[in-house]
């Protein structure tokens, strides 16, 4: 299985000082395939596919957010916890989304489950200048998910990842717990996710579809001489990547 769990976040956070993490964090190299970009694919630059049958009221606090359908839940895993959907093609430009409301309502979903073991995907295609938050937001907002929220999470699947989402979490490496960081997982394909979670089950959407079938053709069909490097077994006291040690 070629998903990589996050190695940036095993570190020791005893030394960091928060409040200069951000000026003073040296990135460390990032090893990221060479995906093809968004205009090599022939992909828009935003767009926020909502399906219908949305099981939301007009009247709703909430309503203006969850018509996107930026946050789905999805049924469970394969391990039998539910599932949140995250999908960051679904949110509007960012003049038009209020992200303190997305946040609340984010917390409002998951308040529903997290005295339940849950597990969060999030698919990160489809996040562009246009619609992509702040890094003080993005900040300010993983402050706001305190301990009930991150102790019954078992895991988060970032897929389709990017060197951007890869070094915002590097970035945040100060402010993210070496707990949590073991729960993060890159997926690169959704054939990887399936083997975690029921795809059929979830409404992914299409341009997600696209872009999947699009990097696989794209590396079916790399030029002679382009090698790729198989990918490393995990070690024998590690699972899905993931060290075993307390």
């Amino acid at each position: 299985m070629e998903s990589d769990l996050l190695p940036d976040l095993q570190g020791g956070l005893a030394s960091v000082d928060p409040a200069n993490a951000l000026d003073q964090l040296k990135l460390s190299p990032l090893e990221v395939k060479k995906w093809p970009s968004d205009e090599e694919l022939g992909m828009s630059k935003s767009e926020t596919d909502v399906s219908k049958g949305l099981d939301c009221k007009w009247d709703d606090p909430y309503y203006d957010i969850a018509r996107h359908q930026i946050v789905e839940v999805a049924g469970d895993d394969n391990y039998g916890r539910k599932v949140i959907v995250f999908s960051a093609c679904r949110m509007p430009p960012n003049h038009e989304l209020d992200h303190q409301k997305l946040l609340g309502y984010l917390k409002h979903t998951l308040d529903q489950y997290v005295e339940s073991d849950y597990t969060l995907i999030y698919f990160h295609q489809g996040l562009t200048s246009e619609n992509k938050p702040s890094l003080t937001w993005l900040r300010d907002a993983y402050r706001e998910f305190d301990r009930k929220y991150k102790k019954n999470i078992k895991a988060l699947y970032i897929v389709h990842p990017t060197t951007f989402i890869r070094t915002i979490l590097i970035l945040f490496k100060p402010f993210i717990s070496f707990k949590f960081g073991q729960k993060i997982f890159y997926m690169n394909y959704l054939s990887e996710l399936e083997e975690h979670v029921k795809c059929e089950q979830l409404v992914i959407p299409q341009r997600v579809k696209t872009y999947d079938e699009k990097i696989k053709a794209a590396l079916k069909f790399k030029p002679q001489g382009q090698k790729t490097a198989p990918p490393r077994p995990p070690l024998p006291n590690q699972q899905f990547g993931v060290s075993l040690a307390l």
